[in-house]
């Protein structure tokens, strides 16, 4: 019994730091989802209307407050309808969290063939436009392009983005080694602020990774600068170990795990 005490004291002693050690995380995680999904607006838009109904109350605006308690209900309905993209982004990337995931992901051993493939087309000036996928399904996006569930290699990449072919303009989706669908068609950016000088490809990866987690790696046509694409960001002109170290942290890969092609030498390429 004197145990059991014990441990309640203690315990009582703990409890106000284990308290805040939680309400901090959890702040802290939605603090994340909402930079990371512009979901900033919706605060500011509630911040606007408590205060004019503080102002209401302070000042006792009794027209004001019959107003702001009268369309309190449509207000809830405005913001759903016009923060609906925001909303449906925060909701998404709280279900894509990593604090709700379980269990072990599967390893990806893909990267180093994507990275050269992007480096033979950067140097030929052509673009590419390289989609990984991680948690959220996107069947509707990859249904615009054209299945092909291809063992991947950087020499079919370069085939399909190095010539004029039907496929190019698009974007090709990787998966568990394999090329699902190319050709496919991006959601474009919904940012105001991008920078006038990025082309159609930019801002179409943009877009993907502000609606899912996926990765997006671009080939710049006009710089040959590859870039890469996650959580509503676009990091522009990265040199292949910033490439190697993002994407090792993004898709879980470490060094060890890296598999390429045995059947072809992937340091050379017929496109010179």
């Amino acid at each position: 019994m004197n145990a059991f005490n014990n441990l309640k004291i203690l315990y009582d002693y703990i409890r106000p730091v284990l308290d805040i050690a939680v309400m901090t995380f959890l702040l802290y995680k939605a603090y994340q989802i909402i930079i990371k999904t512009n979901g900033v607006q919706i605060i500011r838009a509630g911040i606007i209307v408590a205060m004019s109904y503080a102002v209401a109350l302070l000042f006792r605006l009794s027209m004001l407050l019959w107003l702001l308690n009268f369309i309190a209900p449509g207000l809830v309905v405005c913001f759903a309808i016009v923060f609906q993209p925001e909303i449906r982004k925060m909701f998404l990337k709280l279900g894509q969290g990593e604090w709700f995931a379980f269990g072990k992901r599967s390893r990806h051993t893909y990267v180093d063939s994507v990275i050269i493939a992007a480096e033979m087309l950067s140097k030929q000036r052509r673009g590419m436009l390289a989609v990984f996928v991680r948690h959220t399904k996107m069947d509707d996006i990859m249904d615009t392009g054209t299945r092909i569930n291809a063992d991947l290699s950087s020499n079919l990449l370069v085939t399909i983005f190095g010539h004029d072919t039907p496929l190019h303009d698009g974007a090709c989706f990787i998966q568990a080694g394999k090329v699902v669908s190319a050709g496919c068609f991006l959601p474009l950016s919904e940012q105001y602020d991008i920078k006038k000088t990025f082309g159609t490809r930019h801002r179409a990866a943009l877009g993907l990774s502000e609606q899912t987690d996926a990765v997006v790696l671009v080939v710049s046509e006009e710089s040959g600068a590859i870039s890469l694409a996650y959580d509503s960001h676009l990091h522009y002109d990265l040199k292949t170990e910033q490439l190697t170290k993002v994407l090792e942290n993004l898709l879980d890969l470490t060094p060890d795990q890296y598999t390429i092609e045995d059947t072809i030498d992937e340091s050379k390429s017929a496109y010179k």
